[in-house]
């Protein structure tokens, strides 16, 4: 029997029963995600996908990888693992949703020092949702148990996406010019970046998981653990009947670092602060922090996680669309040529 013939390793810290039992139950998870194209469950060596390439003139595929950051390990002091995974999702979907890409599939690494099946379980079942909200499958993924690499029961994520889109419908921002505007979608709280300071200020003020954070009426676990929000049915949504001209996940680097990624050399981006209104909780870290608003917008999203830049013509016409959709949504600012070509080339108007 297996169980006998996986003593030595059960001895030295890996559990190949556990391993076992943990696939046994994420088969229905897996094949809850099945899209059209998927030719394979989980168990194999590999993934099967068969992309419909019938309606794309030169398919391209995007790919990206990503993790969770240090919010995982709040999840972990928090005990609370049924949304990490969705986080997870999120930030390889959003980024490839940027140059217009439809995710096909996805995949994960769990990696820990003791298999905790029931943990574990939890995690893929929010990925598992978050694919599920994508539109994408979860072709498959891979669990390690590594003793001293990781301490106890701690464990590290990874996510894997595949996308496609068509050469000739790839948003790189490379027709953005002077004149177009920029509207912002709202963020669900902090997403996935900046919690390396998020915990220290959590810690410095001595909050709790299950008190109410400061100025809301939901817990400080429930408002720290939000999951990332995922915009891939909504941004393709208004990408099939309006010029997208460029998009920006805000993610890691605030505004400061990420919209400059898809701008030309010859503008840059005028925003008002003000024009959107910034949640609680990044007041409340700003005053714990002693922090100055453009440290805010270097390292949080404060309050929108994903921008378009649309033709000023198409303005009213897209916020409808996006109210129809229910996504919040402020015209945040607009293009205007560079005045200076060695200064930044995103510049905040009315910052206190």
């Amino acid at each position: 029997m297996k169980s006998e013939r996986g003593k030595a390793y059960k001895a030295a810290g890996v559990n190949l029963d556990a391993a076992d039992a943990l696939v046994s139950r994420l088969k229905s998870l897996t094949t809850s995600t099945h899209i059209k194209g998927v030719l394979s469950d989980i168990g194999g060596f590999g993934g099967l996908f068969k992309p419909d390439l019938g309606d794309l003139e030169e398919p391209v595929l995007v790919a990206s990888t990503d993790g969770v950051g240090t919010k995982l390990k709040l999840a972990c002091t928090y005990g609370a693992y049924d949304t990490i995974g969705i986080d997870l999702v999120a930030m390889s979907v959003n980024d490839i949703l940027v140059q217009g890409a439809l995710p096909l599939f996805f995949l994960d690494y769990y990696a820990t020092g003791a298999l905790d099946v029931t943990r574990a379980e939890q995690v893929v079942a929010g990925v598992a949702a978050g694919c599920k909200e994508a539109g994408c499958a979860l072709l498959g993924g891979e669990t390690a148990e590594m003793p001293d690499v990781y301490r106890g029961d701690d464990f590290d994520l990874a996510g894997f996406c595949v996308g496609l889109v068509d050469n000739t419908k790839i948003v790189d921002g490379a027709g953005i010019s002077v004149g177009d505007v920029i509207i912002g979608l709202g963020s669900t709280g902090l997403h996935s970046n900046g919690y390396s300071l998020v915990r220290k200020l959590v810690e410095e003020a001595g909050l709790t998981p299950d008190q109410k954070f400061p100025g809301s009426q939901r817990t400080v676990k429930e408002v720290l653990l939000a999951p990332t929000a995922i915009y891939v049915k909504t941004v393709r949504n208004v990408m099939r009947d309006f010029n997208v001209k460029g998009m920006i996940h805000i993610t890691g680097g605030g505004f400061y670092d990420n919209i400059p990624r898809i701008l030309p050399k010859a503008v840059e981006v005028r925003l008002r602060f003000g024009s959107w209104p910034v949640p609680s909780v990044f007041h409340w870290l700003k005053e714990q922090g002693g922090l100055s608003w453009g440290e805010m917008l270097q390292i949080f999203n404060c309050g929108l996680g994903y921008l378009l830049v649309v033709p000023q013509e198409q303005e009213e016409d897209v916020h409808a669309r996006l109210g129809a959709l229910k996504q919040s949504a402020w015209t945040i600012g607009r293009i205007e040529r560079c005045k200076d070509a060695q200064g930044e080339q995103v510049v905040f108007d009315h910052l206190p």
